[in-house]
């Protein structure tokens, strides 16, 4: 290669990244926010500067040449070094002020924060927030976001982390799809009906299937994976669905048919990374909502 990987330019590195991770010009510009030219010609670029070609067209998208192959992980190293610097001068930040970043599931950002993010705002007018409603893990060590709210304990590395509690699950149908019918009495019986599912994400599939009841995605008749919508088909009488008891409770013209298992109850964390949890902006934040989740959570059964 002619060129050294401490002379190039990252912005070209971070769009030949991307395509790694998405196989495709299309899916890593709209992983970068940019336009799929502009990434085209940071790749294009880079290949110049190295004088060799990291891609080959493929079925279904882009895959690496051997050249490329090679590259990927200094390349990650790069990348992972440029994110520390960042997070280390993030920890080194001191106002009370800017933009903090929160990502959480798809149903807690619809239903929970809303309310908790005004009142940030009351209190902290200068601090502004940027939510990012996502039931995928978003990686905080490249400051894809500086708190997440995660339905599972997090695991990473140099993450300081808090369990708020449970959210407790239960069975839910519409008044409109039980009339006229003859509710079961039974677990078994209630899950012969019409159910509400999910398309690829299979938490409700285990949940089932840890209660000793054979379930795949076919025991759902309709099915989808974004969590609003989701709760827009119980509402709207396609079936019997699974959702927050928070939520369901709460809802107008839905009857709650059992509460608990077989979806057992979802721990509610808090997640950073180290360094940023310092910056006061962003102590701040999570403060607040350590302190505004747990009432609305119910209380922890099991160890943190």
């Amino acid at each position: 290669m002619a060129s050294s990987l401490s002379s190039l330019d990252w912005s070209r590195v971070q769009a030949f990244l991307a395509v790694v991770e998405t196989g495709s010009l299309s899916g890593a510009a709209r992983q970068l926010g940019t336009s799929q030219p502009t990434l085209g010609r940071q790749v294009k670029a880079l290949e110049d500067e190295l004088a060799t070609r990291l891609f080959k067209r493929a079925a279904k998208g882009l895959s690496l040449t051997e050249a490329g192959e090679a590259l990927v992980e200094p390349a990650r190293a790069m990348q992972e070094a440029a994110m520390r610097l960042q997070l280390t001068a993030a920890g080194r930040e001191e106002e009370l002020a800017g933009t903090v970043r929160i990502t959480a599931p798809v149903a807690v950002t619809h239903w929970m924060l809303p309310p908790i993010v005004a009142r940030i705002r009351a209190a902290e007018p200068e601090i502004q927030i940027e939510l990012v409603p996502n039931d995928a893990s978003d990686n905080l060590l490249f400051r894809e976001a500086d708190i997440a709210v995660r339905m599972y304990r997090p695991t990473q590395l140099d993450l300081v982390s808090r369990q708020l509690g449970e959210m407790k699950m239960g069975l839910y149908a519409a008044e409109s799809y039980l009339a006229g019918r003859e509710l079961p009495t039974s677990l078994e019986g209630l899950l012969q009906m019409d159910l509400v599912g999910n398309d690829r994400e299979e938490r409700i599939i285990l949940g089932l299937r840890q209660q000793g009841i054979a379930a795949d995605r076919h025991s759902f008749a309709t099915r989808v994976d974004d969590q609003t919508v989701y709760w827009a088909l119980v509402c709207a009488g396609c079936g019997l669905g699974f959702g927050p008891c928070i939520v369901g409770d709460a809802e107008p013209g839905v009857v709650a048919l059992l509460r608990g298992p077989p979806v057992p109850p979802l721990p509610m964390w808090l997640a950073a990374h180290e360094e940023v949890r310092r910056v006061p902006r962003v102590a701040r934040v999570w403060d607040m909502l350590a302190e505004a989740l747990p009432p609305l959570l119910d209380p922890l059964t099991g160890s943190a």
